[in-house]
């Protein structure tokens, strides 16, 4: 079972970025599925999450009005769209997978991880 995060890079200040997360291994539409970060010195951090059906999406405030998730389950793919990008979105990004998000639960309740992608804003 494999989630394998692509699309950062360098990006200018104010720029867009979209990232998308392949599965393969199994079928993840049962599965919740999630993008988190971690900056240079910092924790990982939670960014954006999607149910199954991909009705319900729930973000960080830090990036609520910002970014988007979607998921195509027929692709088994997720994907976050970042628009407006400053440099303290600067952070590898991962994608996970789970059967129920929670920020109470280990890791968050997601049970699979992607190697991460990175996103690095220039001022």
């Amino acid at each position: 079972v494999q989630l394998q995060a692509s699309g950062g890079g360098l990006v200018q200040a104010g720029g867009s970025l979209r990232l998308s997360c392949a599965a393969s291994g199994r079928t993840f539409s049962s599965y919740a599925k999630a993008w988190f970060r971690q900056a240079p010195g910092k924790e990982r951090e939670f960014v954006a999450v999607i149910t199954q059906s991909g009705l319900i999406t729930y973000y960080a405030d830090s990036v609520k009005s910002r970014f988007t998730i979607s998921r195509d389950n027929a692709k088994n793919t997720v994907s976050l769209q970042m628009n407006s990008l400053n440099s303290e979105d600067t952070a590898v990004y991962y994608c996970a997978a789970g059967p129920v998000y929670s920020d109470q639960a280990r890791n968050y309740g997601m049970a699979y991880w992607g190697k991460g992608t990175l996103v690095t804003v220039s001022s």
